[in-house]
C-alpha cells in the first residue's frame, strides 16, 4: 500500500488560518450568532459555505498572482515580497480588531443567512483571505490552499458555536495574539533566510 502523500501547502494553510482567526473579528461575530442563534448546525454551514466562497477566490487570485509576478520579478525578490508580507501580517495581528455594527435584517433571515451573509462581509479585507492569497501566489497549489484555509476558519470558529463563552473566559487572547504574530512574523524571516 502506498502511503498518503499530503500537499506541501495543506498544513500551513490549516495552521496560518487557525491561528490567524484567533481573537479575529469574525469569531467575535461567531460568538455572536451562537449566543443568537439556536440553530448551531445552520451556523456552521453558514461559516463553511462563506469560507469556501471566499477563500476559493483568494486562492485563484493568489495562484494568478504568482504565476504572473514570476513574469516581472525574479524568484529571490518574490521570496523578499512573500518574507515581507508574512512579516507584515504578524505585525497586523498586534492590532486588536474591533467589532463591526451588526445588521439586524440579516438577524432576521435566521442562523444560516445570516451567518452567511455577515461572515462573508466580515471575510472581505480580513487577515485570513490575505493569508489565503499570499499561500496560493507562494506555493502555487490554489485548490489545496483554499481546502486548508478553510479547514483552517473551520478549526478556530466551530467549537466557538458550541462552546462559545465558555471556551473565549479561558483564553487570554492579548497571548494568542502574541504568539500567532510571533509566529508569522518568524515564517516571514525564515522565507528571507531560506
Amino acid at each position: 500500500m502506498d502511503p498518503v502523500v499530503i500537499p506541501s501547502a495543506l498544513i500551513p494553510s490549516i495552521t496560518s488560518v487557525a491561528l490567524a482567526e484567533m481573537g479575529d473579528k469574525t469569531q467575535l461575530l461567531t460568538l455572536l450568532l451562537a449566543v443568537r442563534f439556536r440553530n448551531r448546525a445552520g451556523i456552521v454551514f453558514g461559516i463553511l459555505l462563506a469560507t469556501v466562497l471566499n477563500h476559493g477566490l483568494s486562492a485563484l487570485a493568489g495562484g494568478w498572482l504568482g504565476v504572473n509576478m514570476d513574469q516581472w520579478l525574479s524568484s529571490q525578490w518574490l521570496n523578499w515580497i512573500m518574507a515581507g508580507c508574512f512579516i507584515a501580517m504578524g505585525i497586523w495581528l498586534l492590532v486588536p480588531d474591533e467589532e463591526d455594527g451588526i445588521n439586524e435584517k440579516w438577524m432576521a433571515a435566521g442562523a444560516f443567512v445570516a451567518t452567511f451573509v455577515l461572515f462573508s462581509l466580515a471575510e472581505l479585507g480580513d487577515k485570513t483571505q490575505i493569508v489565503t492569497v499570499m499561500l496560493a501566489a507562494q506555493f502555487q497549489q490554489p485548490l489545496t490552499v483554499a481546502v486548508g484555509t478553510t479547514i483552517g476558519m473551520l478549526l478556530a470558529n466551530v467549537p466557538l458555536v458550541w462552546f462559545g463563552r465558555a471556551l473565549v473566559d479561558r483564553l487570554p487572547m492579548v497571548w494568542i495574539h502574541r504568539i500567532t504574530a510571533a509566529l508569522f512574523i518568524g515564517s516571514g524571516l525564515w522565507l528571507l533566510l531560506a
